[in-house]
């Protein structure tokens, strides 16, 4: 064990103490291990504070109590750590990528992203993931050393591939792994995979308290879905006469710490059974060892489907989604016209640099700036 760290690691976990190094090679921190370095490295930057305004599913003005990026970041973190522990995994590391898994999200979520990947289709369109890659090697200019925040190769390696090997890379991807290899080709670390597994929980549960708070749909509705009846069916059944927004409540706690259930005894059985005796091992299986179980798979797809016809594509939220989608794609067809109107230490750049500028952008900044662009009021 190490002695920077405070309980004993499984062999396939990733040693707290042990790296593949970073691109620019740094004294260690006295203190810290190379992930907490990450991952305070990570909240201290600047694109870190920008989740605070972007959006999840609803604009930040349209209520103060909606996930944002920067909320949704924090409950992935959360969710993270309690698996990696449990698992015997390396916290630091599994909390660090979730931490940064977002940075590369433009303004308005997938709104957004479809504005900017259909503007960038004749440069390998847009990817969030590959963007995130981006920030953090690239665009964070806050050292005087090097460009981006000079994380470890096991944490650029979550931040690429945490869903799976990347066959076919975006270009900014394959540029950097160009410099610095990060053999997107094997799976990534268990670390990696317990952060993609917790944004799926995540997300999928605020997006259930956040559409009943907007009420988008009901309790009641919801009660024919597997796994959110029976905990709606459970609370009720534990706290007779439960108010509704203390049963709306304790229905997502319950949701969340079955998934985390799941996720937990799944991926234990499923290392235990290839016994995997490294991190590089693991990255080696060619299958993936953090994962649900066969029911909750089917169960979480419900779900999704649900929340897909009843939320995403909501009328309200398909309004929105329209204007944030003509925002962006106006906001990058103005500065891809005349270059000039972009700040001056954007301008000098080619079409990647346009994109760079309005995939950083929160969504106030982006309503703004589309003013000062198209309202001939509105002072520039």
């Amino acid at each position: 064990m190490s002695a920077r760290y405070p309980h004993p690691l499984a062999p396939w976990a990733v040693p707290p103490d042990r790296t593949r190094g970073r691109r620019f090679p740094e004294r260690p921190s006295e203190g810290r291990g190379p992930f907490q370095r990450d991952r305070d490295r990570i909240i201290h930057s600047t694109a870190f504070r920008r989740l605070k305004h972007k959006t999840q599913v609803f604009v930040a003005h349209e209520g103060d109590h909606y996930r944002t990026r920067l909320t949704h970041s924090l409950e992935v973190a959360q969710i993270a750590r309690s698996i990696a522990r449990r698992l015997a995994l390396n916290e630091d590391l599994a909390e660090a990528l979730a931490l940064a898994h977002d940075l590369g999200h433009p303004p308005f979520g997938h709104a957004g992203e479809e504005a900017l990947n259909q503007a960038m289709a004749g440069e390998g369109g847009f990817d969030h993931n590959a963007q995130a890659v981006r920030v953090v090697t690239a665009l964070e200019r806050r050292y005087p050393a090097f460009d981006g925040l000079n994380l470890t190769w096991e944490t650029l390696e979550g931040l690429a591939k945490h869903n799976g090997p990347v066959t076919a890379p975006h270009r900014h991807l394959a540029g950097f792994c160009a410099v610095f290899d990060l053999d997107l080709g094997s799976w990534p670390s268990a670390e990696a995979q317990v952060a993609a597994l917790s944004d799926d929980i995540a997300y999928t549960n605020h997006d259930l308290d956040d559409g009943l708070r907007a009420g988008l749909f009901t309790l009641d509705e919801l009660r024919a879905l597997p796994l959110v009846g029976a905990a709606i069916a459970e609370a009720e059944s534990e706290y007779p006469g439960i108010a509704p927004d203390r049963l709306h409540h304790e229905t997502i706690r319950s949701l969340i710490g079955a998934m985390v259930h799941d996720v937990v005894a799944e991926s234990r059985a499923r290392l235990e059974g290839a016994a995997p005796a490294s991190a590089d091992a693991v990255r080696q299986l060619g299958v993936p060892v953090v994962a649900f179980a066969a029911r909750m798979q089917a169960a979480l797809a419900e779900i999704k489907a649900f929340l897909m016809a009843r939320m995403y594509r909501h009328h309200r939220v398909n309004r929105m989604t329209a204007k944030a989608r003509r925002v962006v794609r106006e906001l990058f067809g103005a500065f891809r016209a005349d270059p000039g109107c972009l700040p001056p230490e954007w301008q000098g750049g080619d079409v990647t640099a346009v994109c760079d500028y309005v995939a950083g952008m929160t969504d106030g900044y982006a309503l703004d700036e589309h003013r000062r662009l198209f309202d001939v009021t509105t002072r520039a």
